[in-house]
């Protein structure tokens, strides 16, 4: 069996849950077709989904998982919800959050100043990942050092972002839609983003909604996965 599958991604699971589920309902099909499989399902996804995060995660079965890295490569689309009141540890909902000392909350940014502040990361740039993230530092997980107390200093890194529009805003809520390359941090966008207008910046909510041309509308809930999957239901490779 080879092809490949979308998955809407629920809340709390990781991008490595979906694989699993995905894979166990190959499995299941496969053993439709042939009660005596036993060999092993090759499985893989284009691009980690943080647990707190949800949408599209494109999956690959069999030899498409050789094309997880040009999948991973296209374009992507987020609907992001941030809270400009504060910033937190791990640059979204995860930590408390900490207001920043000076913050004139009695004249918050008006809409058209978050508009602006917005399309100053339109392009190419340059970022810095949050410190709880799988960026490895010498030899280990950024999040694990930080995660022990350790001070971890990471280096910005080249991404590009397309395009930024702020679909809704209500101080300290706004909501924005990133399309954007490879290795861009939401979280990362958020907290920049509060510096930049002098208040605080934490990520409270993200969707993907697109990975090149896998977008929502093609995605698969997690509860499909609990019936057998079989060739037909897969995307083909050149699809």
């Amino acid at each position: 069996m080879d092809g490949l599958i979308v998955v809407d991604k629920p809340l709390h699971l990781s991008s490595m849950d979906v694989v699993r589920h995905v894979r166990r309902a190959v499995r299941a099909g496969l053993v439709q077709q042939n009660p005596d499989f036993r060999g092993k399902v090759k499985c893989g996804h284009a691009g980690t989904l943080d647990p707190l995060a949800t949408g599209v995660v494109v999956c690959g079965i069999g030899k498409a998982t050789k094309r997880m890295d040009v999948v991973m490569g296209q374009t992507k689309v987020y609907e992001a919800g941030i809270d400009l009141s504060a910033f937190t540890a791990t640059d979204d909902a995860e930590a408390p959050p900490e207001p920043p000392q000076g913050m004139d909350e009695e004249h918050p940014p008006k809409r058209e100043d978050v508009e602006r502040a917005c399309q100053g990361f339109v392009g190419d740039i340059k970022q810095v990942p949050p410190i709880y993230s799988a960026v490895h530092v010498n030899g280990q997980r950024a999040y694990a050092l930080a995660r022990k107390g350790q001070d971890v200093k990471l280096e910005p890194r080249a991404v590009h972002i397309d395009a930024i529009e702020v679909l809704g805003y209500e101080w300290p809520a706004a909501r924005l839609r990133v399309t954007c390359g490879k290795g861009v941090y939401i979280r990362s966008l958020a907290r920049d983003l509060g510096r930049a207008l002098g208040t605080g910046g934490f990520l409270t909510s993200l969707r993907r909604t697109a990975v090149g041309g896998f977008t929502l509308e093609r995605a698969h809930p997690i509860e499909r996965f609990e019936e057998a999957i079989v060739q037909d239901d897969l995307i083909p490779l050149d699809g």
